[in-house]
């Protein structure tokens, strides 16, 4: 079944604050549809490259049934932010003209504390599952990007995942190689059903989809990189990339159990 990836747009109406424990300065803002936003900018830390995960990263988690924000486009006007007296925040704004990329705000979630909340074993091996998928290095102790809202676990923040796309020329082997930080994760202990997960997942996906999500991807962020001025070569590098990660599944689904075997 052809499946819909096109968010919806808003504008951001408002800066409210900057959530400063995330290292890219994400913003919480207003948005002309009335509701709050948290904003990941084009013009902070890894640029286009860190929305084109968070779209890829949330939306395949979605796909996959897990529980993600919303996700939309945020366009940021050119006037937006001159009034901003913090020089950074507004170097950030001005840098972060047009198009973004903004989750839902989770009112009242708080931060998912591995040492005083239990998961679900199956839902730990979904996680761990889609985190090796997408070679995501950041939900770890540390950093878990997890929230509880409404007593449900909810995974936020995928920038840091795809690593290939930071040195496009490698991306096959990328696909193929194996992902040793996927040790440090930190639902690691719980993902004790990686098995029945990866049987199912691989029903769940297949390239027709890839190329259905990566068509959804923005043009602009696509080339803003400068790896190649041919958007269709841009778009199949990240479907097949995906689609050569999934056929290697069963491969990184016996790296993950030997990480959690090693630590038990």
């Amino acid at each position: 079944m052809k499946q819909n990836f096109n968010l919806r747009t808003v504008n951001v109406t408002r800066y409210i604050l900057p959530l400063r424990e995330g290292g890219s300065l994400p913003a919480l803002a207003d948005a002309d549809d009335g509701f709050k936003y948290v904003l990941k900018f084009r013009g902070a830390g890894q640029r286009e490259k860190a929305l084109i995960s968070e779209f890829l990263g949330g939306e395949i988690a979605r796909l996959l049934g897990l529980k993600v924000p919303e996700l939309v486009f945020a366009n940021l006007d050119p006037a937006f932010g001159r009034s901003e007296g913090d020089e950074e925040i507004q170097d950030l704004l001005k840098g972060s003209q047009g198009l973004n990329i903004a989750l839902h705000f989770l009112s009242g979630a708080i931060n998912y504390d591995p040492l005083a909340m239990s998961i679900d074993p199956l839902l730990a091996s979904k996680i761990v599952w889609l985190d090796m998928l997408i070679t995501n290095v950041d939900r770890t102790f540390r950093n878990t990007n997890m929230l509880m809202w409404n007593r449900e676990l909810w995974l936020i923040d995928h920038g840091a995942a795809f690593l290939f796309h930071h040195s496009w020329t490698n991306w096959e082997k990328n696909a193929k190689s194996a992902f040793p930080i996927i040790k440090n994760h930190v639902l690691m202990p719980q993902a004790t059903q990686l098995d029945e997960v990866n049987e199912e997942f691989k029903t769940l996906l297949n390239p027709e989809i890839f190329q259905e999500l990566v068509s959804a991807l923005p043009e602009e962020w696509l080339l803003a990189g400068g790896d190649s001025d041919d958007i269709n070569e841009i778009r199949n590098v990240y479907s097949d990339f995906l689609s050569l990660r999934l056929s290697y599944s069963d491969q990184f689904t016996k790296e993950a159990q030997d990480a959690r075997t090693a630590l038990i």
